[in-house]
């Protein structure tokens, strides 16, 4: 059949706002659906006939979509398949190398749909490589492209995407406006699909960490009105996962520990290791940073090490992983422990965002401060002042503020009592 039908199917999906999963409901499989859009998969007719129903379109239409390969078509094809090879290898690199290039292709032969997927494709890539400048651009001529602005879909996926490169260099606010806007273009999506969720996660998660939990717990109510019984169990997981991290944040550790039971009960790793390993990272992380040290807590540390030794994370993620082991060994007393892995997380923190950068450096300042290294603890407590600054989380700079004001003030009164005896 050629390329032609998989393009076009997967043009269609994302201008109604559909996941791959979505569209395949109870009857095809998320990996079929990707088969047939890669073209690595032939439709027969009784599957033309019932993805044309779904998309509310005449099965005519979807057969017409069937054109022979050119050679210029078969090109594409093979860039592309490069391209998906390198992801699921997770050699994001390669990946978004293959997909430039599958986009040039789509871009000569005037195939718009086509130079968007892999366009986006390669910034994805990109932004799993942490390489978040070069794939700003990228998503920035998405979000200004005339498909952005004709298709809901399309234009969520984008604006949530520089919301997220936004959040992960730091800059909270300018994050938070850009996933507020993909929010409101969302409101015309079918409720509860897979895109409004990840719309409204990119906008609580810039809300809840530069400290506007208020804003942060009302749109979670919001989101979770966009799930019932009838949600994927894997969507429904990923709420209550979000729901369960803002609760601790907001110190209702009832709350939090019920929804990120419920998210660990509906997530699971054989059906997406990475999203688990997040999971547990991100449970571990609101656990500790609410005070709780529990053996639950370390459970979760050790999935999520031993995750992400299966999935390869980034760099950031390794050192995020870390992090989290380097808090629980500071707040179970393991003062020396604590400070030799946070000197060699800091080490690395320019792969890190800047208000995780600004935490490492806080918690190093205290871990320096309970060991009695004053001085090299304001050297890093100022660090962290600046890096909360810069994100634009108010009430972690005044934490750092009020530490580097502990340590003033016992070096004055330390100094006082020196020149009295």
């Amino acid at each position: 059949m050629g390329n032609g039908f998989g393009e076009k199917l997967r043009a269609e999906r994302l201008e109604r706002g559909l996941t791959q999963a979505e569209l395949g409901k109870d009857l095809y499989s998320p990996s079929y659906i990707s088969l047939l859009e890669t073209g690595r998969r032939e439709p027969t007719a009784e599957v033309i006939e019932e993805l044309a129903r779904r998309l509310e379109l005449a099965p005519k239409a979807l057969e017409e979509w069937s054109q022979p390969i050119s050679v210029t078509d078969a090109e594409y094809v093979l860039a592309g398949l490069y391209a998906r090879q390198a992801w699921d290898l997770r050699d994001y690199s390669l990946a978004a190398s293959h997909a430039a290039t599958a986009a040039r292709i789509a871009l000569d032969g005037k195939n718009t749909s086509a130079w968007w997927n892999m366009t986006y494709m390669q910034a994805e890539c990109l932004l799993k490589s942490d390489q978040f400048d070069e794939c700003q651009q990228i998503v920035e001529r998405l979000v200004n492209h005339p498909m952005a602005r004709e298709s809901a879909g399309l234009g969520v996926r984008a604006r949530q995407m520089l919301a997220t490169i936004y959040h992960r260099k730091g800059q909270l606010s300018v994050a938070a406006d850009h996933a507020l806007t993909a929010v409101k273009l969302a409101e015309t999506l079918p409720k509860g699909s897979i895109i409004i969720i990840g719309a409204y996660r990119a906008l609580i998660a810039a809300l809840a960490e530069s400290g506007r939990l208020d804003e942060a717990w009302q749109y979670c109510q919001i989101m979770s009105s966009q799930v019932d019984e009838n949600s994927m169990s894997q969507l429904a997981g990923e709420v209550a996962w979000v729901i369960g991290n803002v609760a601790f944040i907001r110190h209702d550790y009832t709350e939090g520990v019920k929804h990120h039971e419920r998210a660990a009960k509906l997530l699971s790793p054989a059906n997406d290791i990475e999203l688990w390993a997040r999971f547990n990272k991100a449970s571990a992380t609101v656990r500790l940073s609410a005070g709780i040290v529990e053996p639950e807590t370390l459970s979760a540390i050790e999935r999520a090490e031993l995750a992400f030794s299966i999935v390869s994370g980034t760099k950031g993620d390794e050192l995020e992983v870390a992090f989290i082991r380097a808090r629980w060994l500071y707040l179970t007393g393991d003062i020396v422990a604590a400070v030799e892995k946070l000197r060699e997380i800091h080490a690395g923190r320019e792969a890190l965002a800047k208000h995780t950068s600004g935490e490492v450096s806080l918690l190093l300042g205290k871990s320096l401060k309970a060991s009695g290294e004053l001085d090299e603890a304001l050297v890093h407590l100022e660090e962290a002042r600046k890096a909360f600054a810069t994100a634009g989380a108010q009430d972690r700079v005044q934490q750092a503020l009020d530490a580097i004001l502990e340590i003033k003030l016992a070096q004055k009164r330390a100094a006082a009592a020196s020149k009295a005896s």
